[in-house]
């Protein structure tokens, strides 16, 4: 089983993103010894060097469900800004979400259902008398693909499967960017005060 982690500072200041930074090393201990295996897909930094908006996950394992449950929702570091000495405010949130990866469509010659058809056109000479025309559907989907103008069907079977890839490509493409407007919402619901876990200090040092 695979999931992603999400993990944002929301619109939150630098500090977040400096805790954010820091956080990744603390999630990435605690998988190792859960037997989870971490790797990090993407990150977005922030204006401060060493510092992270964002961040994208790729968790896997064993009891990865135990895992996301306990990691999932507000995270709060309560540390003294790096940035600004003086500011008075000491507690900082980042959000974790759990994300299902968008579902790649992957070719099996037993999902397709390939049916011959006599081609349609005006009547005549011209007229294709005998089955090349070709309809490849993709089951799972129930999209389809159509090739008639060729007189040979090995011909309008190559266009057909041609016309049906680009068709579950295109809708790979729409269901990825379904799922990168999720990930992205993600940032303007990070909830305050609600912790599901506590840092404090310069040490990320976890509080119970």
């Amino acid at each position: 089983m695979i999931r992603w982690m999400q993990v944002t500072s929301g619109r939150g200041p630098e500090e977040c993103c400096y805790a954010l930074a820091r956080l990744l090393p603390c999630i990435m201990a605690e998988a190792e010894e859960k037997g989870i295996r971490i790797r990090v897909l993407e990150t977005v930094p922030s204006e401060k060097p060493g510092c992270l908006r964002s961040a994208l996950l790729a968790a896997e394992g064993d009891d990865l469900s135990g895992f996301m449950r306990e990691w999932e929702g507000t995270v709060q570091w309560i540390g003294q800004s790096p940035f600004r000495p003086h500011h008075k405010r000491k507690n900082w949130f980042i959000a974790v979400q759990c994300l299902k990866p968008p579902e790649t469509v992957r070719w099996s010659e037993k999902e397709l259902r390939t049916e011959r058809m006599r081609a349609s056109g005006p009547g005549g000479q011209h007229v294709n008398k005998t089955e090349t025309a070709v309809r490849i559907t993709h089951i799972p989907t129930g999209l389809s693909a159509v090739a008639q103008e060729e007189r040979s069907l090995h011909m309008n079977q190559k266009l057909a499967m041609s016309r049906l890839a680009a068709l579950m490509e295109n809708e790979a493409d729409k269901a990825k960017q379904q799922h990168e407007q999720q990930r992205w919402s993600q940032h303007n619901r990070l909830e305050r005060g609600k912790a599901v876990r506590r840092y404090k200090g310069e040490n990320f040092r976890k509080q119970k």
